[in-house]
């Protein structure tokens, strides 16, 4: 298992993440059993977004004795109110719900303290101007929550939200289907059929700033939907029409700017073991790029997917990290420091481009990267 810090956290997490979906499995054993595999496999990061009390109990009775093993992403404002889930911003609600959370669970801290669900501007600002973000930093002030942390969908939203520099994580929907879609308050529009028939050309410019946003305040993105619901694994449902495997969801989402962590929404052992051999996977296997250019309606001309299909590079440029930090500065405007210090790391930078074609020539995507290069070295002076 491969790990990341997850922005400026602090924290090292495994790549691939749990999400909670199976823990309700078998009358809640199958939790036991995600967490002993997940130990086997070297995963460390989980999310609970349930409010479910028999799920809350089983995962704390599942990981007694092994707390500090596991990083743990709570949600505050998930409630379990009248026998079912709800989701609350009624601070008395939100406060009950995240008492119980600790209690059920065993703890007397979580790692993130994930204010949860908000896909509408009006949401955000009751939850900025609001008790629910006070709550937020109060239990961060106290350490019961290490950092804070905003669950969504939609980038606009997201992009509000991370520019407070009050959000350290956020959990976010990451996959080639959801990432051609522009900005909705209703999640359903992402995989809805009628949004894909039309022709569709490249990412939306505002998820593409959210990344890139992300990655330059050091905010860590934790993936979900990685699979879209596994739609995306089935050809007969998946919204480009085409299948992907679940290794291709996982490197595509991981080659996102400011990616640390895929949430495998595993329903058994099984599931969850399959993710996790990611790691071992080939280049081949992990290939995202040749899916990408097969699917109908739907163009990436020109748009770099950080596939690497362009490597090797006869001058040892590594084309994919060299345009994503260009991209990066571009965005600002400038060169922050920690995108200079990074490319400076890559040890061969743009200014080294013979110009001999040959990663155009293998570019799915039909990406200038000779233009790229050149671009690089004008902006960062080599």
């Amino acid at each position: 298992m491969k790990y990341r810090e997850l922005g400026n956290t602090g924290l090292m997490v495994s790549e691939i993440g749990m999400g909670c979906e199976g823990f309700a499995g078998d009358e809640c054993r199958e939790a036991a059993r995600l967490f002993d595999a997940a130990q086997r496999l070297g995963i460390n990061f989980f999310d609970l977004y349930t409010s479910n009390p028999q799920v809350r109990a089983s995962v704390g009775e599942a990981w007694r004795g092994r707390r500090e093993r596991f990083i743990l992403q709570g949600h505050i404002g998930s409630v379990w109110k009248d026998g079912q889930y709800k989701r609350s911003r009624d601070i008395g609600e939100v406060k009950e719900g995240f008492e119980e959370q600790l209690r059920l669970l065993g703890t007397d801290y979580i790692d993130i303290g994930m204010i949860h669900y908000c896909d509408s501007l009006a949401d955000w600002e009751e939850i900025e101007k609001g008790p629910v973000l006070a709550y937020a930093l109060e239990l961060k002030q106290k350490g019961v929550i290490r950092h804070v942390g905003l669950s969504s969908h939609n980038p606009q939203v997201a992009l509000r939200a991370v520019a407070t520099g009050k959000i350290e994580v956020l959990m976010f929907s990451v996959n080639p289907c959801y990432d051609l879609q522009p900005a909705s308050e209703n999640v359903e529009d992402l995989w809805r059929e009628e949004n894909y028939r039309n022709p569709l050309v490249n990412m939306d410019p505002q998820r593409q700033e959210l990344y890139e946003t992300c990655q330059r305040l050091g905010v860590g993105i934790t993936v979900m939907k990685a699979f879209g619901g596994s739609d995306l694994l089935d050809a007969s449902l998946s919204p480009a029409g085409v299948a992907l495997t679940a290794h291709q969801c996982i490197h595509y989402a991981l080659s996102r700017p400011g990616v640390a962590c895929v949430l495998a929404g595993a329903r058994s052992v099984g599931q969850l073991e399959e993710s996790a051999a990611y790691e071992d996977a080939s280049d081949a296997d992990r290939d995202y790029a040749a899916a990408l250019a097969s699917f109908p309606n739907i163009s990436w001309k020109g748009h770099c997917m950080y596939c690497s299909h362009c490597a090797p590079c006869p001058r040892k440029l590594d084309v994919a990290s060299i345009t994503k930090l260009l991209n990066l500065a571009l965005a600002q405007g400038e060169v922050p420091e920690t995108v200079r210090d990074h490319y400076e790391l890559l040890g061969h930078y743009g200014g080294e481009c013979i110009r001999c074609g040959a990663c155009e020539s293998r570019c799915p995507f039909d990406v200038p990267i000779m233009e790229n290069m050149a671009k690089a070295r004008e902006v960062f002076g080599k």
